[in-house]
């Protein structure tokens, strides 16, 4: 079961992570988690880097410009 490292890294994280939406797909034995994530490339690409090598985990990310205020 990928939920327990999975869980880790993203505690790892939690401090750049703001929102995270989590939907089981049981029909499909999937589960989908959703991220927000305030950081720079580096961090989201090491982030992502985590999660993609753990068995059974397909990572997809987008990436927005950073709008100064």
């Amino acid at each position: 079961e990928a939920a327990e490292p999975v869980n880790a890294i993203l505690h790892d994280y939690a401090s750049s992570i703001i929102g995270r939406m989590g939907l089981p797909y049981r029909e499909r034995g999937v589960s989908v988690i959703t991220l927000i994530v305030d950081g720079n490339n580096d961090e989201i690409s090491a982030l992502t880097g985590k999660l993609g090598r753990i068995p059974g985990v397909s990572v997809k990310s987008m990436v927005t410009k950073n709008n100064p205020q």
